[in-house]
Formats: C-alpha cells, sequence, structure tokens
C-alpha cells in the first residue's frame, strides 16, 4: 500500500518505468540553462545510460468503504502505439499482477477514473480477447471526462477505437462534467490544457486529501518552471495556467501529491520557495 487517509487506502499499481524522450524534447521550452537544474534538481528523472526522461508509467487504486476505484488504467497489452515502440504490442503480466498484490482482481473494481483519454491513460480499460476488444474490468463503470470524449470521438484514432469505443458499446461508460463527485470520497479538479477535458483526481478522508495529478504535470520540475508545458500538450498556454492554480492550491492546503508521472515513490507535497514552488518528497 502507498499510503492511507483513515480507512481509505491508495495502491500504487505500476506498469513501467523506461527511459521516454530526451528532456529537450519533453519540455522545449527549457534550454541549456534549464536542462542544468534538471540535472540538479530532479536527477532521478533523467536516465544515466541515456540522458532520457524517466517516465513511471501507474495507476492509482482508491479502496474506500463504498468502491473500489482504479484511476487511470496505464498502456495495456497488445495496443497499437505507432509513435512509441516500448508501448506497441505489449505483452507484459506486471499491472494485472499489481492488482493482484493489492488483492483485486479485475471483477473486484467498481469504478475506473480516466483522468484523459491518452493511451497510456486508458490501455487496460479493454483487453483482447479472441480477436476482440472488451472491457478489462466487466463490473465496472468507466467515468471519462465528456469533453475528451468529444475531442477525441470526432476523429477517433486507433486509441480510441481500441480502448474506449469496447467500453461505450459494452453500455458501461458515463461522460462526466469536471466537477463530478464520485462516493463520499473522491472527486474531479479541472485541468484544461494537456487535453481539452483534462482532470485531476482529489482523495479526501480523515481530514487529508491526496490528489492524483494526471497529466497537468509531467515531473516535479515543473514546480519551479510551471510555464514548461509538455511538447504535446494540446494547449500550452491552458495547460500553464492549470498549472499554475494547481500548484497554489496544493501549497495553500498542504494536499498530498500523487505524481502520475513523477520519480518514484511519485508522492509528496508542493511548498513555496521564492515566487514560485519547490517539491517535497515523502
Amino acid at each position: 500500500m502507498l499510503l492511507r487517509l483513515g480507512d481509505v487506502e491508495i495502491w500504487r499499481i505500476l506498469e513501467s518505468v523506461d527511459p521516454f524522450m530526451a528532456p529537450q524534447d519533453f519540455f522545449p521550452d527549457m534550454g541549456p540553462e534549464g536542462l542544468e537544474l534538471m540535472r540538479r534538481e530532479v536527477p532521478r528523472q533523467l536516465c544515466q545510460t541515456t540522458g532520457k526522461m524517466l517516465l513511471p508509467i501507474q495507476g492509482f487504486l482508491v479502496k474506500t468503504p463504498q468502491h473500489v476505484i482504479l484511476i487511470d488504467a496505464c498502456i495495456g497489452n497488445d495496443k497499437t502505439c505507432e509513435f512509441e515502440e516500448l508501448w506497441h504490442k505489449r505483452s507484459d503480466g506486471r499491472f494485472l499482477a499489481g492488482l493482484r498484490a493489492a488483492g483485486v482482481a479485475p471483477e473486484d473494481i467498481d469504478y475506473v477514473m480516466c483522468t484523459h483519454l491518452h493511451i497510456d491513460h486508458v490501455g487496460w480499460n479493454t483487453r483482447l480477447e479472441d480477436g476482440r476488444w472488451v472491457p478489462t474490468f466487466p463490473n465496472a463503470r468507466y467515468i471519462f471526462p465528456a469533453v475528451d470524449h468529444e475531442h477525441f470521438s470526432s476523429e477517433p484514432g486507433v486509441t480510441y477505437q481500441e480502448s474506449v469505443l469496447p467500453v461505450i458499446a459494452a453500455n458501461q461508460a458515463e461522460l462526466v462534467g469536471p466537477d463530478h463527485k464520485l462516493g463520499d470520497y473522491l472527486s474531479l479538479i479541472p485541468t484544461p490544457g494537456h487535453t481539452p477535458g483534462h482532470v485531476a483526481v482529489e482523495v479526501t478522508n480523515a481530514g487529508k486529501v491526496a490528489v492524483v495529478t494526471g497529466d497537468v504535470m509531467h515531473s516535479p520540475i515543473q514546480c519551479l518552471k510551471p510555464e514548461w508545458n509538455f511538447a504535446y500538450d494540446n494547449e500550452p498556454d491552458l495547460a500553464a495556467k492549470s498549472r499554475r492554480k494547481f500548484l497554489e492550491v496544493a501549497c495553500e492546503r498542504q494536499n498530498l501529491i500523487l505524481g502520475s508521472h513523477f520519480p518514484l515513490p511519485s508522492h509528496g507535497k508542493v511548498a513555496a520557495k521564492s515566487g514560485a514552488f519547490t517539491w517535497l518528497e515523502d
């Protein structure tokens, strides 16, 4: 178990940690000085062999007294991903083994909450069975941000066709607004920009708050440099605005942050520092 908020448990479900992109390609605005800053401040996110960004791919399993909820479903097996070889047609048992280690089988999941509809957050939504994509979690309701669904369904690419459409066809999807709440413990936080309908997920209990970032942030370096956008942010200016607001609230409320792609252990807090912010790893 990663952490406990009263009688709510949060488990990390890790799929992989691999070198992904060169930092200068990942953050096009960083420049040479920014690269040195990253080497100094977040050295564990840089692969010592390749120099590339190390990108954990992970979901978070939340067990509340009411529900068992999976936040983000990583890459999945057999999925088509031409732009990233490590993600293309994977065949790996680690993700489902992580669920089993947390004492959960696929049929035990009540809800799957997707922060957004990119391949590394929706892949295990479905699995290949006799040549057909079927929901991996047969008893779950899948929570999709409605704005993201509208965006990605307008020109449905392969990720939508493999990992989202089969869930809709099975009548297991719920399209929700950015202020959606799930039971007494989980609520969404609108953080658009990386994708049009991107949300973070807040888990609250026993006077404590933990927030799963999704891709509003990809690295602790963005605490110091919230203006650094990921190369594939859909609306960079809006993404930076969402990120700064996210950091301001996290700092003010002393929320525990679970960084979806942060270096392991991926959780900590944000503090104010010289007009910006800094990451305090737990």
